[in-house]
Parts: structure tokens; C-alpha cells; sequence
């Protein structure tokens, strides 16, 4: 009896199951390609959409930067008009007036600078820029003397009589020369003396002259035989006859 209901059991199943692999085996293949093709789609479009955002992002980097490079080149184009305009005038001016706008080529102008210079240097008038103040200084203050040491420099250059400058207490590992290779083009080819000592034993006591707003004389005439002397202190927080006090220290006289 239960042999007889196993049997039709079975035999109620197996046309179902038939069925159903008579079905996948007709739609197998067809089937899984039409979803391969589906899921590849959908991986298609995913991936167009990347790449539309990726170029658009791009599109609006490179306006960016396009936009940016014709504003420079403005810039350039306008700084070029003037120099050439700038140009043409001292040539129309030196044509006009020979005598008084002589035409020198930038070689002989760096010679006769260098001249003039060199001369000082033998026979005065001599500057010397006291640094050994600087350790008193935040670095702010650094890069302030370090600008004030180029504009004197190049203020001296240009002078018709120009002075001789020494940097003293000023060592070629400190923080000051560091930010003077840094802000000064061409610092380490400067014509001028730099060395590590103090001023009052690199020169004669007697032959030094401490320039300080606190003195009570006032400089009238520069004598070729003196070394004057200027405190290289930018100080923001005003230490009052520091200076003075260092001058005082070391017995020089003061202007």
C-alpha cells in the first residue's frame, strides 16, 4: 500500500520538474544573455555618467585656469607696452638732449658703480651696519632689516659718493643671513664687508661713530677717517636707547 502511494507520488512530481527543465532549457541561454546584456547596460550607463561628471568637472577646471592665464598674460602684454614706451622716451629724450642724458651701455653703468664702490672701500666714506643686536629680534622683525639692508644697499649703489658698507656680528649660518639669501636676489654678490665680529673690536674705538636718534648731536659733515655706525635693530616693541646703551658700553662716541 505505501509502495503503491511512493509511486504515484513520484509520478505526480516528475512532470512538474520536467516541466520546469523543459522551460529553463528552452530559455536558458536566451534568458541569461538578455540579462547579461541588461546588467551590462546598466554598467554602461553607470559608467557614461561617471564619465560625463569626470569631463564637466575638467571643462570647468580648465575655464578656470584658462581664464587665469589670460588675465597674466594681460598683466605681461602691459608691463612690456610700458617698459617699451618707457624706452622709447628716454631715447627721444637722450636725442633731444645729448649732453644731459649721456647713453651708457648697462656694462659700463655696473663698472663705474663698481668703481666707485671699490674707491670707498680704500678711501671713504665707510658704513657699518651693527648686527649684533638681532638675537633681541622675532623673525617678523628678521625680514623687516633684512628689506631695510636692500633698499640701503641699493640706495647706496646709486649715490655719486658712495660709502664702503660693513655688516658686523653677522654670521653666514643665522637666521638673519638665511632671510637675507631669501628676500635679497643676489645677496651673497654684494660689494661689502661681512664678518662675524663686533664693530668695536673689528675697527679702532677711536675712529667709530654710533648714528642713534637718542643722541644729542647732530651729523653735519661725514669725515672720510670715521666709520659710522648704524644699530641694525627693528624693534616693534621699542627698546629705548638700546643702542645708546650698547654705544655707552663700549665707549664710542655717537651722533
Amino acid at each position: 500500500m505505501d509502495g503503491e502511494l511512493e509511486g504515484k507520488a513520484h509520478e505526480m512530481e516528475s512532470p512538474v520538474l520536467q516541466g520546469q527543465e523543459d522551460t529553463l532549457e528552452a530559455t536558458g541561454e536566451d534568458g541569461l544573455w538578455e540579462s547579461f546584456q541588461l546588467l551590462q547596460m546598466d554598467v554602461d550607463f553607470e559608467h557614461k555618467d561617471r564619465e560625463g561628471l569626470s569631463t564637466s568637472s575638467t571643462a570647468w577646471c580648465s575655464k578656470n585656469v584658462q581664464r587665469k592665464q589670460r588675465h597674466w598674460e594681460k598683466i605681461v602684454a602691459a608691463k612690456k607696452s610700458k617698459r617699451k614706451q618707457e624706452k622709447e622716451r628716454r631715447k627721444a629724450n637722450r636725442a633731444e638732449n645729448p649732453g644731459i642724458y649721456p647713453q651708457h651701455s648697462k656694462r659700463f653703468l655696473r663698472a663705474l658703480t663698481k668703481g666707485k664702490l671699490l674707491e670707498a672701500k680704500h678711501s671713504g666714506p665707510r658704513l657699518c651696519v651693527d648686527l649684533s643686536m638681532t638675537h633681541h629680534m622675532t623673525k617678523k622683525e628678521l625680514s623687516r632689516l633684512a628689506g631695510q639692508i636692500r633698499r640701503l644697499y641699493g640706495s647706496n649703489r646709486k649715490a655719486d659718493r658712495p660709502f664702503w658698507i660693513y655688516l658686523t656680528g653677522f654670521a653666514t649660518d643665522s637666521p638673519l643671513y638665511k632671510e637675507c639669501l631669501r628676500m635679497n636676489d643676489g645677496f651673497s654678490t654684494y660689494l661689502l664687508d661681512i664678518t662675524e665680529e663686533d664693530c668695536f673690536s673689528f675697527f679702532p674705538l677711536e675712529t667709530l661713530v654710533y648714528l642713534t636718534p637718542d643722541s644729542e648731536h647732530a651729523l653735519e659733515e661725514i669725515d672720510l677717517n670715521k666709520v659710522y655706525i648704524l644699530g641694525g635693530l627693528v624693534d616693534e616693541s621699542i627698546q629705548k636707547d638700546l643702542g645708546t646703551q650698547q654705544k655707552q658700553e663700549e665707549r664710542a662716541s655717537a651722533s
